[in-house]
Formats: structure tokens, C-alpha cells, sequence
């Protein structure tokens, strides 16, 4: 070895003989964090340089770290002894990184083949429908992240957020550590899910687009986290509910309705959506039947309809009254028959939500539309529960 390597080495052994000490204390995870370690798919053996105070350390995976050769391999000086603890501490590393938990793969609801952990315990949900089924699943425990909009139980823990689900933070998502990351297919950008999946996390996508692939969702998401049995039992009961309530609407003809997305612009829901489906579960149908997922349309059409009912979303309205008082003074609306006949009626928001709690907005929806339906006993016939027909 050169006398300037030699003596540039010896200066800095401390500082490598301290280091084992100083993986051990601060974690592998911290020094990854510390070092902001990013590995791609195509650059999973390679890691970038770790900064330890003035040590900087550049090596791949499967590199091995060997003795200095000649005369100074074969002494047992403390720079050797230097070089032993950070072969040591390299192998440590090694070894965690080597070391994965059993897997299996599924499909999940876009199609896609997906890795998941076998034993699944660090949840982020994206969507807040995804946050709602797993509450719903009692995996409480298992939620680590979450984003804005989604809504905690009572009684359960504070749980941080992501950010919105259009754009979440993916450093915050990587520093709480999930083995598994829940998205859904109409709510968050697959930008996100390829940016996940670089960083080694598994992503499993819902994609519900009636009231039945809701309850599918729940089934499905059980079987991923680990709670088969709960998501087979949450499913039986959301199932039972929906078989209810259309043995009660069977002899019931659809009330027309139409319903107010937006108002300025006016933006109603087309024939195809989430939210169209979930109104033929609570006997309503659409004055507007219109590939369009969400057609703006003119309060004119609205009026050539005459809808017996008006609905809007509690996110965007006051109560029935305070609406039918405002519309009585506005040209157009009080010509509807719905606004004479005080035909407003006001849904929770979870009547567009892919979770649990729609089932409860539909059954409400059901009560205010179908009154005398709800005051006599339901048919006892029993039938498979089935989207009701798009007549």
C-alpha cells in the first residue's frame, strides 16, 4: 500500500471502527432514510453513496469486502480490525435486505398480477372508500397512513395523512413504512403506482364501479390484508341489506328524480356511473339517461322532464327546506313540479362512496322515495340480489 493510502487510512479508522456502532444504533432503516435511498426496478443491486459524517462509502450489493493485502492483511492492528467491523456492518446490511417475508401473488381489481406480504401489518389507504372498508373490516390496527377526506371512526386513533389522493406525498408514504399500499382505479393516478412500486412497495388497486363490485371489494380486500373470515362475514350482511331492500321495492314502480352533481354549472350523473347504480338500488331513476358519465345539461331539459323528485348531495346544499325556499325564488326551478310539490331531498355523500356506508345512504334514499313500501312487510320471497333493472 502507498505511504500516503497507508496514513490517510490510519487517520480515519476511527472513524471506521466506530461505524458498526453507529448502524447498530441508528437502525438500517434510518441510515436508508438518512441516505435517501431510491432503487428502481432496473437498479435494485445498486446502492448510492451513504455519507457518514466525513466516511463516504460507495458499494453494491454482493460486494465483498476484503483485508488489505501484503504485510498489512496479516497484522492485527486496529485499522484491521477497522476494516473486520465494516465488513461486519456491509454484511449486516446485506442480509437484511437479502431477507424477504413470505409472499403470494393476486390479481387484484385492475387486472394486474400483484406481489402482496403474506402476513400484511402496515396498511396505507389512498382512497377513503379503501379507508372506510378497512375500518369497516376492523383492521384498525393495521392502518398506517391515510389521505385527506378520509373520515376516522369515532373512537379510533389518530391516523396521519398522505395528503390528497390525487397527489400524495410518496416520501411520507415511504418514511411510515407500509408492506402494503391500497389505491383505487378511479380516484388515484397510476403515476402513483408506478412511483410506489419503484420503491419496492406493494400496490393492490380496488376499482368498484357498481354497488355489487363494492361488496366484491370487501371480500377482496379481506383476503389480501388477512381478514378473510371478517370481509366474507361484512359482505354476507352488505349482501342481506341490498336482498331487503329490493323484496321491499319489488312491487314498487321508480320514483324519476333528477339529480344535482353541480348546480353552476348544472352537472348531473349520467346512465353508467357509480352513483346512477346506486340510485336504481334505492328505486330512483335518472330523468337523464346518457352515456356521458357526468353531461352538463340545461335547467330547459330539466323542465321538459318534470322529475318527481330533486336530489342533491349533502356536500353541496342546505336541509330540504332551505333549499326549496331558494329555488322557489329562482326563475326556472320554481316551475318544476318537484319544487311545488316540496320534492327536495337531501343523500349523504356516501350514496357516491364504493365503501360499507352506502348501503345505509341507499336504504335512507330508499325510506324518503318509497315511503308506503317501508311501512308494510317486505315480500318473503327470497331472490339473488341483482342491480336493479336500467328500464
Amino acid at each position: 500500500m502507498p505511504e500516503k493510502t497507508r496514513r490517510a487510512f490510519e487517520r480515519r479508522a476511527p472513524l471506521l471502527a466506530a461505524l458498526p456502532l453507529l448502524v447498530s444504533a441508528l437502525g438500517l432503516a434510518a441510515v436508508l432514510q438518512s441516505a435517501k435511498f431510491v432503487a428502481s426496478h432496473q437498479e435494485r443491486q445498486i446502492l448510492r453513496p451513504l455519507n457518514i459524517g466525513k466516511v463516504r462509502l460507495a458499494f453494491a450489493f454482493g460486494l465483498r469486502m476484503t483485508a488489505f493485502t501484503g504485510e498489512r492483511s496479516a497484522q492485527a492492528s486496529p485499522q484491521h480490525a477497522a476494516s473486520h467491523g465494516v465488513r461486519t456492518a456491509l454484511a449486516a446490511f446485506q442480509a437484511a435486505r437479502q431477507t424477504k417475508p413470505a409472499t403470494r401473488t393476486v390479481t387484484d381489481e385492475a387486472g394486474r398480477r400483484v406481489t402482496v406480504p403474506a402476513r400484511v401489518t402496515r396498511i396505507v389507504s389512498l382512497a377513503p372508500n379503501d379507508t372506510d372498508i378497512l375500518y369497516a373490516l376492523g383492521a384498525a390496527k393495521k392502518i398506517a397512513g391515510i389521505t385527506d377526506f378520509s373520515e376516522i371512526p369515532p373512537g379510533k386513533p389518530h391516523v396521519e395523512s398522505v395528503g390528497e389522493p390525487v397527489e400524495p406525498s410518496l416520501e411520507r408514504i415511504a418514511a411510515l413504512q407500509p408492506n402494503l399500499v391500497l389505491v383505487d382505479g378511479s380516484i388515484n393516478r397510476w403515476e402513483t403506482v408506478y412511483s410506489l412500486e419503484r420503491l419496492d412497495i406493494p400496490v393492490y388497486a380496488t376499482d368498484a364501479h357498481t354497488v355489487q363490485g363494492m361488496i366484491r371489494s370487501v371480500r377482496k380486500i379481506g383476503s389480501v390484508i388477512g381478514e378473510k373470515a371478517a370481509g366474507e362475514a361484512l359482505a354476507a350482511r352488505l349482501e342481506a341489506r341490498l336482498e331487503a331492500l329490493r323484496a321491499r321495492l319489488e312491487a314498487h314502480p321508480p320514483k324519476s328524480v333528477f339529480f344535482v352533481v353541480w348546480e353552476d354549472p348544472l352537472i348531473t350523473t349520467g346512465r353508467n356511473t357509480f352513483l346512477a347504480d346506486a340510485l336504481r338500488w334505492a328505486g330512483a331513476k335518472s330523468v337523464v339517461s346518457v352515456s356521458e358519465d357526468w353531461p352538463h345539461i340545461s335547467l330547459e331539459e330539466v323542465l321538459a322532464k318534470q322529475p318527481q323528485y330533486l336530489i342533491f348531495p349533502a356536500s353541496s346544499a342546505g336541509t330540504p327546506a332551505e333549499i326549496a325556499r331558494s329555488l322557489e325564488r329562482r326563475a326556472g326551478w320554481r316551475d318544476l313540479k318537484a319544487v311545488k310539490d316540496g320534492h327536495i331531498l337531501v343523500v349523504s355523500d356516501a350514496i357516491n362512496r364504493p365503501s360499507p356506508p352506502l348501503i345505509g345512504a341507499i336504504e335512507k334514499l330508499a325510506r324518503a322515495l318509497h315511503p308506503r313500501a317501508f311501512s308494510q312487510p317486505a315480500a318473503s320471497a327470497p331472490k339473488p340480489a341483482q342491480t336493479r333493472a336500467q328500464s
